[in-house]
């Protein structure tokens, strides 16, 4: 990013974004991305010298201009805010414009937890959902995340699109070369594809729970909540006026929600009430005895276990490549262990 243009202190920002991201599993939103946001710098479409700003204020919230900055630049500063209007006066609310892609969503809801708050974000994306009973997209992946400190350290950590997956899940599968499971996304005339070419290329990702018959609609619903907490109050693009997946042409201007609650502020004991309902789940007896029962997080939390035990988070070996022909096109000698 630095080869680019993009200020060290921002690309720092980002590269930990992105190594936050494979290292908790969510390797769609990593690595895998990082020629995307070269890309937009290298094409004008970002400008990753840009700082956000504060447009309009009041003690609880904020509406900012990310005056189309680096999207985990404008994420990082828009959280802060809201955690300290939280700490002044219970809860705060950031709502962003003219941001772009800011990496997982739950980066940010860790980044409350760290100050003992619960939180939340939400972001619009490219047109990739097609709405229930609809052929064409016209609502993004539009991604939920809710953070919430328990006692002892522990968590719940939600971070999910409201489609079936995200894009990047696909993404991955066709660097495996293996299918898609059915559901995840439907072929140019509408019906339901385990090609990962033909999604991908489709660009037709189903709602959360698929079909209409196995209540896809309530994913559907769920995008356009956060399309209302973002593209309509952040007045950003929205839905379909967003910039397609992979389109070159045009800047994404992305509407973006950070929200960051004080427990303190409710009954006490919150921390202790949450660990005691986890642990609760987490102690159920299984259905498949090798499956135990998990709560939200929790399969982050094994997957960084499994890097630190294995010494680093694995890629696979097109992951590498790719990587390494960025840095050869860049001159970016790639740094190595001792």
């Amino acid at each position: 990013m630095v080869a680019v243009g993009t200020p060290k202190e921002y690309a720092d920002i980002l590269a930990d974004n992105l190594v936050e991201a494979d290292y908790r599993g969510h390797y769609s939103h990593g690595m895998n991305r990082l020629d995307m946001y070269v890309r937009d710098v290298q094409g004008g479409l970002c400008d990753c010298k840009a700082a956000p700003c504060v447009v309009k204020e009041t003690a609880a919230t904020a509406w900012v201009d990310g005056n189309n900055g680096l999207g985990a630049v404008v994420g990082l500063y828009s959280m802060d805010l809201a955690i300290k209007k939280a700490k002044e006066v219970g809860i705060g609310m950031v709502v962003a414009k003219e941001s772009n892609h800011y990496g997982i969503a739950g980066k940010y809801s860790l980044q409350a937890i760290q100050h003992g708050l619960l939180g939340m974000s939400f972001t619009n994306t490219s047109p990739l959902m097609a709405p229930t009973r609809a052929k064409g997209s016209a609502l993004g992946t539009n991604p939920i995340s809710l953070g919430a400190p328990a006692s002892s350290g522990d968590s719940f950590v939600l971070d999910m699109a409201t489609t079936a997956v995200a894009v990047g899940k696909i993404e991955i599968q066709k660097r495996k070369h293996q299918p898609i499971p059915e559901g995840w996304a439907q072929d140019t005339k509408g019906d339901i594809t385990t090609d990962p070419s033909v999604a991908y290329d489709a660009k037709r990702l189903m709602p959360l729970g698929g079909s209409e018959l196995h209540s896809g609609y309530k994913g559907y619903g769920l995008g356009m909540l956060v399309e209302i907490f973002c593209g309509m109050l952040g007045g950003s693009a929205y839905g379909p006026n967003i910039r397609k997946w992979g389109d070159s042409s045009k800047k994404a201007n992305l509407g973006q929600c950070f929200i960051a609650i004080d427990p303190g502020c409710f009954a006490p004991g919150f921390q202790g009430r949450l660990d005691d309902l986890m642990s609760f789940l987490r102690r159920m007896e299984p259905a498949e005895p090798d499956k135990p029962v998990l709560v939200a997080g929790d399969p982050e939390r094994l997957h960084m276990a499994a890097a630190d035990q294995a010494g680093g988070v694995r890629y696979v070996q097109d992951q590498h490549d790719t990587c390494k022909n960025l840095a050869e096109s860049l001159n970016v000698k790639p740094l190595l262990s001792a």
